[in-house]
């Protein structure tokens, strides 16, 4: 304060002065309500929002936050009319879409279908179709950070790359095009292969990835959110190239296997082999073996020990918590929860969601598998027994009408439906496309199917694989299997005539155990070996295997 008289009036007037002008400002600025699609410009700060928008009133009132909903309902039938319907496989394990979803990862691109899109990589090349090639520099690095959690891949590229051991094979793939895949794919291009790609699963495509794959030249047809007929259509794509003929088939969940099968069966009776890693395709496999018709030999790595007790299991144990909670922010604590089948994928998920607090009941049909269950403190429980109370619902069986609509219209308020398994038959989806029940889209791979009463029941990627069409899997469990894959590939692409016949086989013993060591320096872990003496009293050789084949891990 100043020592001359009547400053202090002045000074005390003014800040009263300014005091009422920011109470003029505030006041204005709290009359204020809250619509879509507008922008807010405030001196040099401008905020423009897809979802909300600044608009003053005259009269002051308190501040209002006024949400606009925005329902949407789906179309059946997303395909593009004229395009030709592709028939469809027997078990419709990776179809049955009447929607499709934008991608996670460039969901600012625009809807026009990359069918309608010519595109062209740094090479000039355009035998592919992705999402958006300008990509390739973001999928680069997400395959770059994958690397690094996939070492004995890398190390099987680099012990191998200069024998070439795949020189001269041609592999179609139809598998999830992740990252992590992206990693194996390249491996086999190290190791000599010509690959063509595309996708067993709509809605897990990474496209920043698939852009980055066709950028280096392999040929790609996948993105994510594709119809039903895109999917075929880009299997056909992928099989057939004028003068290129593929010679071995890397599949997940069957659907390449049936197609070249189907429709090109002079190309299915020059293939060298089949790797196939999902228990859907592999009982695909076995039919046709059954039935006489498998004119070329298969590996079975979805039951090799590699890829049971790793991917199945501790990939589930960690995703089935990623996918719930990036979907529905649910708690899990105190939740109940029933997970229909106890195989390795049901084990994961009970484990997970018991840690969690979670109250966990398990169905199975399996008297050894239920047994397994109630040991390891599970209910074991016929599913119209809880249906009514339980919160949660995961199928991890592979089969079919595992959850029925009978079954979802007695579920409570606001309960959670999905699927763990490969296939999407487990949930009985398309008798949910009745007239009476309204689809909502809450989110991408989230909708809401509300009953004439109100009742809303919450179903994910819409009976889909959860984990790969909503969230991401552990990277390092991938690797132990995509080794397995590039193993088996190489194991048929190079055995001499006569090892192995028209048949489907599992994984040398010896093999699964190579796959585990090149994991073990991860984990800085150090093997005990046998001496003469005790290799000689188990009668085994000091450097494997180690197990019989009947051994259960």
């Amino acid at each position: 304060m100043s020592d001359t008289p009547g400053d202090g009036k002045l000074e005390l007037k003014q800040a009263s002065k300014e005091v009422k002008e920011s109470e003029n400002v505030a006041e204005k600025y709290s009359a204020m309500t809250v619509s879509k699609n507008s922008e807010i410009t405030m001196g040099e700060l401008s905020v423009s929002s897809a979802a909300f928008s600044v608009v003053p009133i005259h009269k002051p009132v308190k501040k209002q936050i006024q949400f606009v909903e925005d329902k949407q309902e789906f179309s059946r039938f997303p395909t593009k009319a004229g395009r030709r319907s592709l028939s469809r496989s027997i078990s419709q394990s990776s179809t049955d879409s009447y929607s499709s979803a934008a991608s996670y990862t460039d969901s600012s691109d625009d809807e026009t279908s990359p069918r309608d899109k010519t595109q062209l990589n740094s090479k000039g090349t355009s035998d592919f179709c992705v999402k958006n090639i300008k990509q390739a520099e973001f999928g680069r690095r997400e395959i770059e950070i994958a690397e690094q959690d996939m070492s004995a891949l890398i190390s099987l590229r680099k012990r191998a790359q200069g024998e070439k051991p795949l020189a001269g094979a041609k592999i179609v793939g139809c598998t999830h095009i992740t990252a992590q895949t992206a990693v194996l794919i390249e491996t086999l291009v190290a190791l000599g292969a010509q690959c063509r790609w595309t996708a067993c699963n709509i809605y897990s495509t990474q496209n920043e990835v698939a852009a980055a794959l066709s950028e280096i030249g392999v040929a790609v047809f996948a993105w994510k959110g594709e119809s039903e007929d895109d999917f075929w259509w880009c299997i056909d794509k992928c099989v057939n190239m004028e003068g290129w003929q593929p010679n071995m088939i890397l599949d997940d969940g069957g659907d390449l296997t049936h197609w070249v099968y189907k429709k090109y069966p002079n190309v299915f009776k020059k293939i060298r082999g089949i790797v196939e890693e999902s228990v859907t395709g592999v009982h695909r496999l076995y039919q046709l073996s059954k039935a006489g018709k498998l004119c070329v030999p298969a590996m079975n790595v979805n039951d090799s020990v590699t890829k049971q007790k790793f991917d199945n299991l501790y990939c589930c144990r960690e995703s089935i918590l990623d996918g719930l909670k990036r979907t529905t922010d649910v708690m899990f604590g105190g939740k109940q929860v029933v997970v229909c089948g106890y195989g390795e994928v049901g084990k994961g998920c009970t484990a997970a969601l018991k840690a969690m607090g979670s109250i966990v009941y398990v169905t199975e049909i399996d008297p050894i598998c239920a047994l397994q269950a109630c040991m390891d403190g599970f209910r074991v429980v016929k599913l119209n027994e809880v249906i009514r109370q339980v919160d949660v619902i995961i199928t991890c069986t592979g089969n079919k009408n595992v959850v029925t609509r009978d079954q979802l219209d007695r579920m409570k308020n606001g309960s959670i439906v999905c699927n763990m398994g490969h296939s999407n038959t487990e949930i009985d989806v398309a008798s949910l496309r009745t007239p009476e029940l309204t689809w909502e889209r809450v989110r991408s791979q989230v909708d809401h199917v509300i009953w004439p009463d109100g009742k809303r029941v919450i179903l994910l990627a819409e009976g889909r694989l959860l984990n790969l069409s909503c969230s991401t899997v552990p990277t390092f469990v991938l690797s132990i299997t995509a080794t397995t894959q590039a193993l088996a590939l190489i194991e048929l692409y190079n055995a001499p005539e006569g090892r192995y016949k028209q048949d489907v086989y599992l994984l040398p013993k010896k093999m699964d155990e190579y796959v585990a060591s090149l994991h073990l320096p991860t984990f800085d872990a150090h093997l005990t070996e046998l001496s003469d003496e005790q290799a000689k009293y188990l009668g085994l050789n000091k450097n494997g295997p180690f197990k019989p084949n009947y051994y259960r891990y």
